[in-house]
């Protein structure tokens, strides 16, 4: 009965392309087969319009493993050393208008798009201004800081070249997107990247899994068959939410959940990516 579940989930997996059908067909044949379900171990696990699907899915000692088609970089943290560049001018702005910052304050807002932390200063940091004010107050500082041009994270680029060589690649990025449109510009990468999107575009911040699903859907690409590489907790559980196979290069400042780490696969840096990809 075993090998008859095995045959129809390999069936199912090959016809359809994807390791969450090989775990849900290879699931069915066992219930319907020994008309009851045995437990099965799965790994990086996401949810799809409430559907409990895997990436990479081991069921007693076979894997089916996703090929990557198509590559997803977030922007702050990953591409660029912006992180603690965004928490100096978030608190600086916060003091100078009333606000209180808690020690929460910082990762609360990681991920977030231009209107949640901007709502979020207001209503729980006390910023005494409205919401499109706050936005456009700090969002106008991030580009003043990036003037001179955005802190682009040592061999970055050349990571991004190399991997586009291979994969279209897109940016899900939180930060609006002026300061998206300055970090292509700035490092000529706007014919390299054709898809640069930022949350707010989406609907829904991160840790949502809106802007990797819109990024996915504009490069023509499964988002089970993309690879996402993110550094922050809410980014890694966004892409993971996307159904998307992860790759962390955890942020030194602002070190991920080490439950969430424990989801996806972590590099040392990010130059060691490409090697990763071909290894998968």
């Amino acid at each position: 009965m075993f090998e008859w579940a095995l045959g129809l989930a390999l069936g199912f997996g090959l016809a359809f392309g994807s390791a969450w059908t090989f775990g849900l067909a290879f699931e069915l044949g066992l219930v319907f087969g020994f008309g009851r379900k045995i437990s099965l171990h799965h790994t990086k696990y996401f949810c799809l319009a409430s559907l409990s699907k895997c990436a990479h899915t081991r069921v007693v000692g076979v894997e089916a493993v996703v090929r990557v088609e198509a590559v997803v970089f977030d922007l702050d943290g990953v591409l660029v050393d912006s992180e603690t560049v965004w928490d100096e001018v978030r608190r600086s702005f916060a003091a100078r208008h009333g606000g209180t910052w808690f020690a929460t304050s910082t990762r609360d807002m990681q991920g977030m798009s231009t209107p949640e932390w901007a709502s979020y200063l207001v209503s729980d940091v006390g910023v005494r201004l409205r919401t499109d004010e706050v936005a456009r107050g700090v969002v106008a500082e991030m580009a003043a800081r990036y003037e001179a041009g955005p802190p682009v994270l040592p061999g970055a680029v050349a990571v991004v070249r190399e991997v586009a060589a291979r994969y279209p690649v897109a940016i899900a990025s939180s930060s609006p997107p002026v300061l998206i449109r300055s970090f292509l510009e700035a490092t000529d990468l706007v014919d390299v990247v054709p898809v640069a999107l930022s949350s707010e575009e989406a609907g829904a911040g991160k840790p949502a899994p809106d802007v990797y699903l819109l990024a996915a859907s504009k490069l023509g690409a499964n988002p089970t068959r993309c690879a996402a590489v993110e550094d922050s907790t809410n980014g890694l559980r966004s892409a993971l939410a996307a159904g998307m196979t992860v790759y962390a290069v955890p942020n030194p400042h602002f070190p991920p959940d080490p439950k969430v780490l424990a989801e996806v696969t972590v590099l040392r840096t990010l130059s060691d990516l490409p090697s990763a990809l071909s290894a998968d």
